[in-house]
């Protein structure tokens, strides 16, 4: 299966035949079957219908569609696309084509001289010119009275025109305000007043089993509603953000439409469905209101979104590190790499410590920790928490501004070529060889100590360990030299995994070995 987004291409929709002839055939029926009852039962007296009893426990929606409806609006986006002389798209590769097979120049134009122009006809200049086409299908919602609504970055990311269409049926060109492809929320603007907006609700009430509304455009029908419960809160899709995960039915052309509660309150953005075939499938996932609501202030403050940054790679916590380790629940995020220009290099984070807390809340797994680091003021002052060879520690580290520019990444290379140093062991228990590192490459690789792998075999292998790897400790404690690490590795237990913090290039991480008995 596949998360997808729920913008839809324009498309045509077929009408449903009348039934105006069949209605009349079945009514016709109907009174040869009475004409043919026998004449008591004809004559027998009409009784009341007794109206069925209520089922009791399902919502009403009824109330919610007249209350939100109207803040409701249906989004469809264009491009400008530059189209030759006579009015036709021909690309450059289209017109390469028409001269290589057909020896011919692209039909409309004379073939132009060297260093010239495309020629139309009568030998003039073909002047390009821009024409709209449509791009797509999406929702969103009024958040004020004065024009400002909410739906997904990908509904308008990369449109040159957007169009708001209101429940009245008006149709206003709109202005994107800002998009912030992350969080995949973004703000347009109408011009105008007194428009209906929406009432937001507090998603730290919205429960799993709570029954829930979705309002939008699938598949281009506008105003469709469709209901649901709550099936999850909270769920890590691997994105910036945790989605409210729902089994209301949403489709292409749902992105950005709200999710209501019973209250008439929005509580989510509909984003994204996971989906085999690119449809319904009973799992959508829509962004929590919170989140959406603080990225929308921004967007509408600057036009962009300011996130914070500390200056470390991070990797979830296996079960197998966190028993090795001594945590008692795999929670947290290791570090794989420091920045040594960044925040959390000047707090004094090290590679393979498992930050546990930020600023008092826990961690739980390590997609946690952007999320908080990314949602504080760059400037701030901040506490890590981190476990570090058995022990809690708070760091002080104040947060920067991330710069979302593509940086070159560290390179995760070979560590330095060994030079001659003393200090030699080779250990079968762990499949092993290592040798002292020198004050040469303790300088190039910036650490204090740790020894170098010469060779690996048997479980040093297995556990994914090379030639060339630097071991900086060994059962959780830090090593200095090949002496230290003999000595650790003299009490560890030899029926038990044994942990190895690994520097390979730029990076760290955890490995656990499963020694020979």
């Amino acid at each position: 299966m596949s998360l997808s987004t729920l913008s839809l291409p324009n498309q045509r929709l077929s009408r449903m035949p009348r039934l105006g002839a069949m209605a009349s055939l079945a009514g016709l029926l109907l009174c040869m079957g009475l004409a043919t009852l026998p004449a008591h039962a004809q004559s027998a007296p009409a009784t009341a219908a007794q109206p069925s009893p209520l089922v009791r426990g399902l919502p009403d929606f009824t109330d919610l569609v007249d209350k939100v409806g109207p803040s409701v609006v249906n989004i469809r986006t264009t491009q400008r696309v530059q189209v030759g002389g006579q009015g036709e798209e021909m690309d450059e590769q289209m017109q390469e084509f028409f001269r290589r097979f057909f020896g011919m120049p692209v039909p409309g134009q004379q073939a132009p001289k060297p260093g010239g122009k495309p020629k139309g006809k009568g030998g003039k200049e073909a002047e390009p010119q821009s024409e709209e086409r449509p791009r797509g299908v999406g929702s969103g919602f009024i958040l004020t009275t004065d024009g400002y609504i909410m739906t997904n970055a990908h509904v308008v990311d990369g449109a040159d025109d957007v169009y708001v269409t209101l429940t009245d049926q008006r149709e206003l060109k709109a202005k994107i305000v800002g998009v912030d492809k992350r969080t995949d929320v973004a703000v347009v603007k109408i011009e105008g007043s007194n428009f209906p907006a929406v009432k937001v609700g507090d998603v730290s009430k919205l429960k799993v089993g709570e029954w829930v509304m979705a309002i939008g455009s699938p598949f281009g029908l506008e105003n469709t509603v469709t209901a649901g419960i709550v099936s999850a809160k909270a769920r890590d899709t691997g994105e910036e953000i945790r989605f409210i995960q729902t089994d209301v039915a949403v489709n292409p052309g749902n992105s950005g439409g709200p999710l209501i509660n019973m209250r008439g309150e929005v509580v989510g953005i509909n984003s994204q469905i996971l989906s085999r075939s690119g449809g319904f499938m009973g799992i959508s996932f829509s962004i929590p209101i919170d989140d959406a609501s603080r990225v929308a202030d921004q967007l509408r403050a600057s036009g962009k979104v300011v996130r914070g940054r500390i200056g470390v790679a991070i990797e979830p916590v296996s079960k197998e590190v966190a028993d090795s380790l001594g945590l008692a629940k795999p929670q947290g995020a290791v570090v794989r790499m420091v920045d040594p220009t960044g925040p959390a290099d000047k707090a004094g984070v090290e590679a393979g410590d498992i930050i546990t807390r930020f600023n008092g809340v826990l961690v739980d797994k390590a997609g946690d920790l952007p999320r908080l680091v990314g949602a504080t003021k760059p400037g701030t002052k901040s506490t890590l928490q981190v476990f570090r060879r058995g022990a809690y520690k708070d760091l002080s580290v104040t947060v920067i501004e991330l710069d979302d520019k593509p940086k070159t990444q560290a390179s995760a290379g070979s560590t330095p070529a060994p030079s001659k140093a003393e200090g030699k062991l080779a250990t079968s228990v762990l499949g092993l060889s290592i040798t002292n590192l020198s004050a040469e490459q303790k300088r190039e690789l910036k650490v204090n100590g740790g020894v170098l792998v010469d060779d690996v075999d048997g479980p040093a292998e297995r556990a994914g360990l090379r030639e060339g790897d630097v071991i900086l400790a060994v059962a959780n404690v830090q090593v200095a030299d090949v002496k230290q690490f003999e000595t650790v590795l003299a009490k560890v237990d030899r029926t038990r995994p044994v942990s190895v913090l690994v520097r390979r290039g730029e990076w760290a991480q955890y490995a656990v070995i499963r020694p020979n008995n």
